[in-house]
């Protein structure tokens, strides 16, 4: 991860630092199994210098922006890069206080203290990512107050006040405008710093096709880079809905292409057809009719002819 920071460019300065944190913060037991190994990188040296000096001041992060930025993407390689044990958090409409905190639960023959991922990721010194947290009520996401401001604590009614570790980082996730979402209130937001996350630019997506997809033609994925930009465009006019605006479909699709799908159909699978309007469809149809040749033969595609799954 280090040579891949130099690579990106990223300051010598943020990358000293985060050595000096895994240094200063060495992992010990079992929960060293959590550190992530990232499938995908996060391209984009303003953005990762952002967020790493976010963490390395003792920050919270909240990661803002639209489907396919790469919120989750760069929390893992965060956790990664880091070296801390990662805990993914979905928040959702009923999450409450028990489901973050804990609970009491009845074992061998007595009352215990279940520990719920906040309270594990708290005391571990975990990264933990709360993911879409503006779908959570704000009346549950209240019991994180203590631990996300100066007094870094978890307080559980009937046990002991634990100080959180102080390795620990949450990272949360949102995407404005989702149905179910809600604006997060005054009190939880400023206990963040915010990243606006830019939309993933051509080239950055043809760097990670190229990485998942080591014998994908590089001329093909240009055009599937530029497939994609376009799709972004129509979001963005609103001309087409946003669950078209699917970057994990578009790798699924060259999967289909790698096992011998014709192009066209295989991007029908992965994006089009997870469309219910017609003219959705259509337009989208024409879209990728415009960027990807009829009848394009597995050599066309794919440097090495073999096929396998993911």
């Amino acid at each position: 991860m280090f040579q891949f920071l130099q690579e990106e460019g990223v300051s010598p300065q943020i990358i000293q630092g985060i050595k000096d944190f895994r240094a200063a913060h060495r992992l010990e037991g079992k929960e060293g199994e959590r550190i992530p190994v990232p499938r995908y990188r996060y391209y984009g040296p303003r953005i990762w210098e952002q967020a790493a000096a976010a963490l390395l001041c003792g920050q919270n992060l909240l990661l803002v922006g639209q489907k396919a930025s790469g919120k989750n993407v760069l929390a893992e390689n965060l956790a990664a890069v880091f070296g801390r044990p990662i805990w993914d958090i979905s928040c959702h409409v009923n999450t409450d206080a028990d489901s973050l905190i804990g609970t009491d639960t009845f074992r061998n023959g007595q009352v215990e203290f279940r520990p719920g991922p906040v309270y594990r990721c708290a005391t571990e010194g975990g990264f933990g990512v709360l993911d879409e947290i503006n779908m959570a009520k704000n009346e549950a996401l209240a019991v994180l107050h203590a631990l996300l401001d100066f007094r870094r604590v978890i307080d559980v009614p009937g046990y002991q006040r634990l100080a959180m570790n102080p390795a620990t980082r949450f990272i949360a996730t949102m995407n404005q405008g989702y149905a179910g979402t809600r604006d997060l209130n005054e009190a939880l937001a400023s206990r963040f710093v915010v990243i606006m996350m830019p939309e993933i630019s051509s080239d950055a997506l043809v760097r990670l096709l190229t990485g998942e997809f080591p014998e994908l033609k590089l001329s093909f994925a240009s055009d599937l880079g530029r497939v994609f930009v376009d799709i972004q465009k129509k979001t963005a006019s609103s001309e087409i809905s946003s669950r078209l605006l699917d970057l994990r479909g578009l790798l699924d699709s060259i999967r289909l292409m790698r096992m011998g799908i014709e192009p066209w159909n295989a991007l029908d699978m992965g994006i089009t057809n997870k469309s219910s309007d017609e003219f959705e469809r259509s337009l989208l149809q024409d879209i990728i009719r415009g960027r990807i040749p009829e009848g394009l033969t597995m050599d066309k595609l794919f440097e090495d002819k073999s096929i396998g799954g993911a």
